[in-house]
């Protein structure tokens, strides 16, 4: 009996069968939603300046490329090498790429040649571009409040290969800025303004010998690894918006201006920007509410020690550009310094005699020094949002947006490490692996109806209120 069942099985491998490759895909799969929710031909026009007519041997199909980079990221496929191997024997994909079941498939090396060296970083951004731009189309961006964040990808780099160099720290962009108000709250407070300073300054930076593009990362429990940061805008139905890359050591609030412009340029429309305590800095609250938009953000936990009085116990007085301490003593103002802070000095001899002084400073002169900064109203205005109903709304939403953004990319489309190196080449696979992602969603969304998005939008907006209300 068991010899007849195993001859059968053998005689079935060998069978002979007309077969429809359209048959074997199911109707309901993911690459049969995208394959009618957007023209792939739009690839030949980002592509045709990169090709020559009548010279050289024929080239493989730069849509079919493209294809196989888009199966790797919408399925998390961890290298093009795996990713060909896999569209060998899966049938739905070699129906994606336009394959019969006998088709060559090209090798990865090919695949990623192309990415690599003829196709430059310029083209993953007009196809980033373009698949967002068929979701607008479609009405499928609701661009009215963004989330901002960063998130950080291994790179491909030995943590134990490195050296030490001297680099020049980054110039900030409202350096030349501050340096005027500070100039202007100086003369308004007769103090002379401060001449600048011409010499750069340097800091210590610890380089990878393996890849130098990226950055020394250290975080909480995290090992200390090269790698790089990933900054990204959201909207509320989780389509990304805006991308960049750089070094892991790069702080996220000294990206922010090139994201935030870049996404405010393509939509106008947006009226609240959420973002976590990294971004909460005097210069960001003072660019969004500048641009007539509310900055959503955290509460900051104040810096101090504990059992000492916190800063916002120490009232500004705008009138009389004074500080007022927790015994109603007066610190008074003495100059502005080149970080754009307003210096306040206490009376000595007032303060040793201060039953609370061990509570205030540990000055050996007894003298409390507090620092206000010139912008720091913007900082009042942010807090005032946060306690608003919007405000406590929006943020709400970033453990549903912005970092189911960062989980998925993570857990189920690979972007936990990376096998490429140098910065161009990793922003180019991290901007493609975005664009997967909204098209993914792009045809998720088209194909669950106007019904039930609707129904959608109401239960969020329902459940929500209801959160909110409970709390």
């Amino acid at each position: 009996m068991v010899m007849e069942m195993l001859e059968r099985t053998a005689n079935r491998r060998k069978y002979m069968q007309m077969v429809d490759v359209d048959m074997l895909v199911p109707k309901d799969h993911l690459l049969r939603k995208i394959d009618q929710v957007i023209d792939f031909d739009r690839v030949y026009d980002f592509v045709e300046q990169y090709y020559s007519p009548d010279n050289g041997r024929p080239a493989v199909d730069p849509v079919v490329l493209f294809k196989i980079v888009l199966i790797q990221h919408l399925f998390g496929i961890p290298s093009l090498r795996r990713t060909v191997e896999e569209i060998n024997v899966n049938v739905a994909y070699r129906w994606f790429l336009g394959f019969d079941l006998t088709t060559k498939v090209p090798h990865f090396s090919t695949v990623s040649y192309a990415f690599a060296t003829r196709y430059p970083s310029e083209v993953c951004e007009k196809v980033f571009a373009w698949i967002l731009e068929e979701a607008v189309m479609r009405g499928c961006i609701d661009a009215s409040t963004v989330f901002i964040d960063a998130t950080h990808v291994k790179a491909n780099a030995n943590r134990k290969k490195y050296t030490k160099q001297l680099a020049k720290k980054t110039a900030r962009v409202y350096d030349e800025q501050l340096r005027e108000e500070i100039n202007q709250d100086r003369i308004a407070n007769g103090k002379k303004p401060l001449k600048s300073k011409q010499e750069d300054k340097e800091k210590t930076v610890v380089k990878s010998t393996t890849d130098p593009d990226s950055g020394m990362f250290h975080k909480g429990e995290h090992k200390r690894e090269f790698a790089y940061t990933t900054h990204v805008v959201c909207e509320k139905r989780n389509f990304i918006l805006e991308v960049a890359v750089t070094p892991g050591n790069v702080h996220d609030s000294l990206v922010f201006d090139t994201v935030y412009d870049r996404v405010v340029e393509r939509f106008p429309e947006i009226e609240t920007v959420v973002a976590d305590a990294a971004y909460k800095t005097p210069w960001i609250c003072k660019k969004i509410i500048d641009d007539g938009r509310n900055p959503s953000m955290p509460y900051k936990c104040p810096l101090g020690k504990k059992g000492m009085f916190r800063p916002y116990e120490f009232v500004y007085d705008e009138y009389y550009n004074c500080v007022i301490c927790p015994r109603n003593q007066v610190l008074s103002y003495t100059t502005t310094n080149r970080d754009g802070y307003r210096i306040f000095k206490s009376n000595p001899e007032l303060c040793a005699l201060c039953p609370d002084l061990s509570r205030c400073t540990t000055s050996k002169n007894h003298q409390k020094l507090v620092a206000k900064h010139i912008w720091a109203d913007y900082i009042e205005q942010a807090e005032d949002f946060r306690h608003s109903q919007a405000g406590k709304e929006s943020y709400s939403l970033r453990g549903e947006t912005i970092e189911r953004v960062f989980a998925d990319a993570k857990e189920k489309h690979g972007m936990r490490y990376t096998f490429h190196r140098g910065l161009v080449r990793v922003a180019s696979w991290v901007r493609l692996k975005f664009a997967a992602m909204n098209l993914k969603r792009l045809a998720l969304w088209v194909f669950r109806g106007p019904i039930f998005r609707l129904f959608c939008t109401e239960f969020a907006q329902h459940s929500q209120k209801g959160c909110l209300s409970a709390v």
